[in-house]
């Protein structure tokens, strides 16, 4: 008989050793290593952090498995929202971009991108702040046709609306962090219609191809 320590956390709960045989054993290594292939991780925006505001927001990761709308002040709250968009897709043409670490202005045809929304809805909010990615940013669309450009890779069920409106509001700035390239900045005032960015990252490790 073999002793295995089946150790699951649920908060700081572990649930007692279990005695199995040499045949439980290998059915349970089996389906523990199917589970683990077969389920999708999603965490391309892995963290983020408000630094200093003038309201009382705090970093939210928003889910797109049920459909909700962004823009048009459908949120007004001093929250910085992120979401994940399309994974892990090359480019068949290149893309152009606003800001990136580098200096460039283009992100060429034949790379693989992971798409991220970073928003700020509020009414008259002040941010300072970072967003944190598993892959380095390769760009960051800031304005309202680089925006409509490469809404071909949002691919979510989030309604985007009042898109004209989209891109970075006068005064406000963001900037990829120099000493970590997966991290972003955010300086910005929320007012109406608030400030609306996608970032675009090398192939995520956190999600599937």
């Amino acid at each position: 008989m073999l002793s295995l320590h089946l150790c699951f956390k649920q908060g700081s709960v572990d649930l007692p050793i279990r005695r199995i045989g040499d045949s439980m054993f290998r059915q349970i290594a089996i389906a523990w290593m199917v589970a683990a292939i077969a389920t999708p991780t999603f965490a391309t925006v892995i963290d983020g952090k408000i630094i200093r505001q003038n309201g009382n927001g705090q970093f939210v990761k928003l889910e797109t498995t049920q459909p909700f709308d962004v823009g048009n002040d459908t949120f007004d709250d001093d929250n910085l929202y992120a979401f994940d968009e399309d994974q892990n897709i090359t480019l068949s043409e290149p893309i152009n971009i606003d800001i990136s670490g580098d200096g460039s202005r283009k992100i060429s045809q034949g790379q693989v991108v992971a798409s991220h929304y970073v928003f700020f809805d509020s009414l008259a909010g002040i941010h300072y702040g970072y967003v944190d990615f598993d892959a380095q940013i390769l760009g960051v669309a800031a304005f309202q046709g680089t925006l409509a450009a490469t809404d071909f890779l949002a691919n979510t069920s989030v309604n985007y609306i009042s898109t004209e409106l989209r891109g970075l509001e006068d005064g406000d700035i963001v900037w990829v962090d120099e000493k970590d390239p997966q991290r972003l900045w955010v300086y910005w005032a929320g007012s109406s219609p608030g400030d609306y960015i996608r970032v675009f990252t090398k192939k995520s490790a956190g999600a599937l191809s």
